[in-house]
């Protein structure tokens, strides 16, 4: 048995659109509805024919659900889930797909103070953006971590993590300010080092912007692609996360003191013992499947 029949997407983007898509192949008897705030993206997602029915407003577009997700950036989730309230099922679970969740569940509550909520953040996605940008293996073999009100439905939750077990995610389950914490190291912090280098790289004026790009390396490279995220997402996330943003960057910054010490005085043992913690943790994740291997991470060079 399917765990929803109806379900109902806010947000057709990069994720809003894999979801559909995702939907479309692992679970083909749901009904599929959606809604986007940007008119083009409505009609670029009818042409595509991703959904049964794209609504021109959020309210239309949850009237029979059974889940909705919100696949909007988490600054504006709150005024999303306002404009949908009063045509919202009374039986019907919402859930999201934002990067920060503490701050996305109390603007849900607030919003919604009598439905059922379960927040979720599949950890996946590119750098690109829209509708076209979308696939159905986005999720696949990739974690989605649900995290349950802490007096939440429990039945619900269930239903979530079966729904996107359906599309080929691992599912863990943590507390919201967990999770918060554990994604400002993995994601957001990350995501702040690429903003600032390339941001670095472009400001400096005796490195012109063509040498920039004709000398990047692999690893300035790999810079911009994180760097090249949409920016209203990321705006969104490092306001929304940002006490775990500051106390990850806290610690960043006096590990980045000690690097600093260690080349200025030569202390070559140092640098050494770094880099071979690091490099198991890269050895890590590749046993774990989520990454690939392969040399040059993947890159081709015909």
């Amino acid at each position: 048995m399917l765990p929803f029949a109806r379900v109902t997407i806010i947000g057709l983007g990069l994720i809003g659109s894999s979801l559909a898509r995702a939907v479309r192949d692992a679970m083909p008897t749901v009904r599929l509805t959606g809604h986007d705030a940007d008119p083009g993206v409505r009609d670029t997602v009818r042409a595509l024919g991703l959904m049964d029915d794209v609504a021109d407003t959020p309210g239309a577009a949850v009237i029979d659900a059974d889940l909705v997700v919100l696949c909007v950036p988490v600054g504006a989730m709150g005024a999303v889930a306002s404009d949908l309230a009063s045509d919202l099922p009374a039986d019907c679970i919402v859930s999201d797909v934002g990067s920060s969740k503490a701050s996305v569940a109390a603007a849900l509550r607030a919003a919604l103070p009598t439905a059922t909520i379960v927040p979720a953040h599949p950890v996946a996605g590119t750098e690109k953006s829209g509708p076209g940008a979308g696939f159905a293996t986005l999720f696949r073999g990739r974690w989605c971590i649900v995290t349950p009100l802490a007096d939440g439905d429990a039945v619900a939750a269930t239903r979530v993590a079966d729904f996107w077990r359906r599309l080929g995610a691992e599912v863990e389950t943590m507390d919201p300010d967990h999770h918060d914490l554990v994604l400002a190291i993995t994601s957001h912090l990350p995501h702040l080092i690429a903003y600032t280098i390339v941001g670095t790289a472009d400001d400096l004026e005796q490195v012109t912007q063509s040498e920039v790009i004709k000398f990047s390396a692999g690893g300035f490279r790999d810079f911009t692609r994180i760097a090249a995220s949409d920016p209203t997402m990321w705006r969104d996330v490092f306001l929304s996360n940002r006490d775990a943003v500051l106390e990850m960057l806290g610690r960043f910054s006096e590990d980045l003191s000690q690097l600093q010490r260690a080349i200025r005085y030569g202390d070559g043992d140092a640098l050494f013992d770094r880099f071979t913690r690091t490099r198991a943790i890269r050895r890590s994740i590749v046993d774990q499947g989520q990454d690939d291997a392969a040399a040059d991470f993947g890159r081709r060079h015909d």
